[in-house]
């Protein structure tokens, strides 16, 4: 049972990884290692490191002279980054109580991780025990649904023919959109330097269909939906009608992606 449900989770991983983020994830990599300051010789942790699209560009830019370490507490998304970074330091665990030493590290960072930890807060604060005075924060969470363009459509369209379930799995990467609750939050957790940069990505899918399936088959299940085939192929029939304002000429589906980078450092004192 266990073997069947980490086969189950890495198959999911899988999914991500190929269709979430070239569409969506990979393009805020540099933005968030560029607000982290990253320098020569840095230990760098990467909190809810997923499938480790960042990680893995923190180890391109440091090569041998740093080291980064990733953390995700789910099997799948491990077994993905492990085999397509074996170079990077894998580690399974929570945010909330990171399996580190105090001042482990010079910077920390976390992309579209902390919207879903359970306790947001502690998981903070346990980023600054591990940074060494002065160390260095940056995290990247997306802008409201609201502002996301295709999403809330997107979101109307699954709540009303898979239920709320299902529209909750989508609506909650966007929970953290209030940049003054964000700020709040993070200068809550003894941080210093709080500053919140707010930049517009774009997600591009190879189309809609794809766009559709990456939430239905990649998506929605590593938030536990698992929807049944028949009820994927409606959704995706009316998807095409309901989103057609976001497919260019050559039958891609692009739209506004925007996100908010935090930034902030460890006090010295």
């Amino acid at each position: 049972m266990t073997e069947s449900i980490h086969q189950t989770q890495i198959a999911a991983a899988t999914a991500y990884e190929a269709l979430h983020v070239p569409a969506l994830f990979k393009q805020w990599a540099q933005p968030v290692l560029d607000a982290v300051g990253l320098a020569p010789g840095d230990r760098l942790l990467d909190v809810a490191c997923g499938t480790g699209v960042l990680a893995r560009e923190a180890a391109a830019r440091l090569g041998a002279d740093g080291q980064v370490t990733g953390l995700d507490p789910d099997p799948g998304m491990l077994a993905v980054a492990q085999e397509l970074a074996p170079g990077v330091v894998w580690q399974d665990g929570n945010a909330e109580s990171l399996p580190f030493g105090d001042h482990s590290f010079d910077a920390v960072v976390s992309q579209f991780g902390l919207m879903f930890f359970v306790d947001r807060l502690r998981a903070l604060g346990e980023m600054r025990r591990v940074l060494r005075p002065g160390g260095r924060l940056a995290i990247a969470v997306w802008d409201s649904l609201a502002n996301a363009e295709a999403y809330p459509i997107e979101v109307a369209l699954l709540e009303r023919i898979a239920g709320e379930p299902a529209a909750n799995a989508l609506r909650a990467p966007f929970v953290l959109g209030d940049r003054q609750a964000l700020a709040s939050l993070v200068e809550g957790a003894g941080f210093a330097s709080v500053a919140v940069d707010t930049q517009v990505g774009k997600a591009r899918f190879p189309s809609l269909r794809h766009m559709v399936e990456a939430d239905l088959r990649g998506w929605l299940p590593v938030m536990g939906v698992t929807l049944d085939e028949a009820l994927i192929q409606q959704i995706l029939e009316e998807a095409e009608h309901a989103l057609q304002a976001y497919v260019t000429a050559d039958g891609q589906a692009v739209f506004d992606a925007p996100a908010h980078i935090v930034t902030a450092v460890r006090p010295a004192a």
